[in-house]
C-alpha cells in the first residue's frame, strides 16, 4: 500500500512538472514571438523615417512590448474576458518575461559588432537577431518557470483561453495562435529575411566587381 501511494505520488510530481515545463515552454514562446515582431517592426519603421539608432531601439522595445501583449491578450478575449480583464491579466503574467527577453535581447544585440547599425538587407542584421532571440528565450524560460511555480506568470491565464466551441458572436474570428504555429512563422520569416540579404549582397558583389573591372580598363 505505501509503495504503491509513493509510486503514484511519483507519477503525479512527475506529470506536474511535465505540464509545468510545457506551460512554461509556451508561454516563453509567445513573448519571444512578440518580442521578434516587435523588434523587426520598429527596426522597419525606423529605417522608414530615418531615426537614430538609440530612437529606433526604444521603438522597437516598445513594439515588443504591444505585440507581445497582445498575442497573450487574444486567447483570454476569445474565451469571454473582457478586454480590461484580460489585459489586466496579461500584465501581471506577461511584463517579467518580456522585461526579461528585452534587456537579454539588446545586450547581445549591442556586443554583436555591427549588429546595431545593420540594415535590414544586411546578413549581419539577421544573425544577430537569431542569437540574440535565442539568448533571450534562454534566459526568459527560467523565469517563467520560477512564476508558474509559484502561482504566478502564465499560471494566472491558464485555464482562460477560449476555445472554437465556447466562443460565440465577433469572439469566434480572434485568431487561435498555437505557440508553435507563431515560432514556425517567425523562424520561416527571419530565415527568409537572412536568404534575401545574403542574394542581395551576392548580386552587389560581383556588380562592383565589373564596374571596377571596366573602371580599370
Amino acid at each position: 500500500m505505501h509503495d504503491h501511494q509513493t509510486t503514484h505520488e511519483h507519477h503525479s510530481t512527475h506529470a506536474d512538472g511535465h505540464a509545468s515545463r510545457a506551460m512554461a515552454l509556451s508561454a516563453t514562446l509567445h513573448c519571444l514571438t512578440g518580442c521578434a515582431i516587435g523588434e523587426i517592426a520598429g527596426l522597419m519603421i525606423g529605417t522608414a523615417l530615418g531615426l537614430a539608432a538609440g530612437w529606433t531601439v526604444v521603438l522597437s522595445i516598445v513594439l515588443a512590448f504591444v505585440f507581445g501583449y497582445s498575442l497573450s491578450t487574444l486567447p483570454l478575449l476569445k474565451g469571454g474576458l473582457t478586454l480590461g480583464a484580460a489585459l489586466g491579466l496579461v500584465l501581471a503574467a506577461d511584463t517579467l518575461s518580456i522585461l526579461t527577453m528585452e534587456v537579454a535581447d539588446n545586450l547581445v544585440m549591442v556586443v554583436i559588432p555591427g549588429a546595431m547599425d545593420a540594415g535590414l538587407v544586411n546578413p549581419t542584421f539577421w544573425v544577430s537577431m537569431m542569437v540574440a532571440l535565442s539568448v533571450a528565450f534562454l534566459a526568459a524560460y527560467p523565469v517563467n518557470r520560477y512564476l508558474l511555480a509559484r502561482g504566478k506568470g502564465h499560471a494566472l491565464t491558464h485555464g482562460l483561453h477560449g476555445d472554437e466551441g465556447a466562443a460565440s458572436g465577433a469572439r469566434r474570428f480572434i485568431p487561435d495562435l498555437a505557440a508553435t504555429t507563431l515560432a514556425a512563422v517567425i523562424i520561416a520569416f527571419m530565415l527568409g529575411g537572412l536568404v534575401v540579404s545574403v542574394a542581395d549582397e551576392m548580386g552587389a558583389a560581383p556588380s562592383s566587381s565589373g564596374h571596377a573591372a571596366r573602371k580599370n580598363s
